[in-house]
């Protein structure tokens, strides 16, 4: 067996709060650290050093796809994960519900993280029922998926769109063809205008359309009903939606299973992630979506892994947690994140694994410094154990134990799964 374990935004820098530590050298984790003791460690850069990537793109690259190859956008991604139909030429694009004031300055990306989901969809049905697109003949679809966050699709009448145009998004920019976190966000920040990148007809209708949405849904959401009692008891208004990571066709990912010689499923709660694992041909293990828990969620997570251990020879596991506290700056929240993911996930976990006949994996899809607020393109660490692994004889799964194990600093994620296949068919 293999368990390939992500978990979301781990990597971190050391902060001042925590003592010139990281959150995760700061963290209390027996299990990682048991894991760590009888395994190899190193660093990754989860697509090449450089780029400060989003979840998408570089869980592409850590299951093993060139992300230069098989990237076409986290739009289709996530709209096919949500479950909308995609053809090529249709437009996707991830979006989050917002707050922005009256000179479309941005008050809060993600309305302070209290928008509930069926907030969202109330918000959502409003959209799609009241909203018509007349840049040119078309039709959209917007979906709101967990919390703040959602996608759009639009499909135009008798013609395609292009995915080569700019983000409404300042937090995140496009770099060779990337969805990447923006390195020079000031202070104060304003909902932009979405631009062509090409001399296309289609790039241009296409921003165009997004533009006119962009506006559309600024006025009506305004005084939506959810909005005026979110105001009334002093919560941020979801008045605008940001979107970014624009594409027009799906990727035409290799199977996993037949590539690699192994069956995997996914254990994965966000539509992107869902997305990409079965559009490689994976089967879906079916977990809750989150319920703002995460002790629950960890422990959910870990029965469900279990339950399911005698079925599939590989398990892919996206672990969210993490990366939430560190976008707010909270050091101190993502530690104890951490510490419940190592008690509740791991700890679970490993009393019931036999680790000389089962392949751990444990590394992160990016790094996401509490001191930036944002992905950096700082190397994640990876920790691979069990089977016949040789012990590098550290103590630690952190930062700074793992710059000295025996795996070095691997240059591209992509790089790293031929490694774990080859470690669990040896003999």
């Amino acid at each position: 067996k293999l368990l390939y374990i992500v978990i979301d935004g781990l990597g971190d820098l050391p902060v001042p709060e925590l003592r010139n530590k990281t959150p995760l050298e700061a963290a209390e984790t027996p299990n990682l650290d048991m894991l760590a003791e009888r395994g190899r460690l190193g660093l990754m850069y989860t697509v090449e050093k450089g780029i400060a990537p989003e979840s998408d793109v570089a869980v592409i690259s850590i299951l093993g796809y060139d992300p230069a190859r098989y990237y076409t956008g986290r739009g289709p991604l996530e709209a096919y994960g949500a479950g909308l139909n995609l053809s090529d030429g249709d437009l996707a694009l991830r979006c989050n519900f917002a707050t922005i004031d009256s000179n479309g300055r941005i008050i809060d990306r993600r309305v302070g993280r209290n928008l509930t989901t069926p907030e969202a969809a109330e918000l959502s049905k409003s959209i799609n029922s009241e909203i018509r697109l007349d840049t040119v003949a078309s039709e959209f679809e917007f979906r709101s998926t967990l919390g703040h966050r959602g996608v759009l699709a639009i499909k135009r009448t008798g013609g395609a769109l292009s995915g080569n145009i700019t983000n409404t998004d300042p937090a995140y920019t496009r770099m060779e063809g990337f969805g990447v976190a923006e390195s020079k966000l000031g202070t104060e920040t304003f909902l932009e205008e979405c631009r062509p990148l090409d001399e296309s007809h289609e790039a241009k209708i296409s921003a165009e359309l997004v533009n006119e949405f962009t506006s559309k849904t600024a006025s009506l959401l305004e005084n939506h009903p959810v909005n005026l009692r979110r105001q009334s008891s002093g919560k941020l208004k979801a008045n605008a939606i940001l979107s970014r990571d624009a594409g027009n066709r799906l990727p035409s990912l290799f199977d996993i299973n037949e590539h690699y010689g192994i069956d995997f499923a996914c254990l994965v709660e966000m539509p992107v992630e869902r997305g990409i694992a079965t559009l490689a041909g994976m089967s879906v293990i079916e977990v809750p979506p989150p319920s703002g828990n995460l002790m629950l969620d960890s422990k959910l997570k870990a029965e469900g892994l279990i339950k399911n251990l005698s079925c599939h020879e590989g398990f892919y596991v996206h672990i969210k947690g993490p990366d939430e506290p560190a976008h707010d700056g909270d050091c101190m929240a993502k530690k104890k994140y951490i510490e419940i993911i190592d008690k509740e996930f791991f700890g679970k976990l490993l009393n019931t694994l036999n680790l000389e006949r089962i392949l751990v994996c444990v590394t992160a899809d990016h790094s996401t410094p509490c001191k930036m607020k944002s992905h950096s393109d700082d190397p994640v660490p990876v920790l691979i154990a069990g089977r016949d692994t040789k012990s590098d004889g550290l103590r630690r799964f952190c930062e700074s134990e793992c710059a000295k194990g025996s795996l070095g600093v691997i240059p591209k994620g992509s790089e790293l799964m031929p490694v774990l296949v080859s470690s669990l068919r040896q003999e």
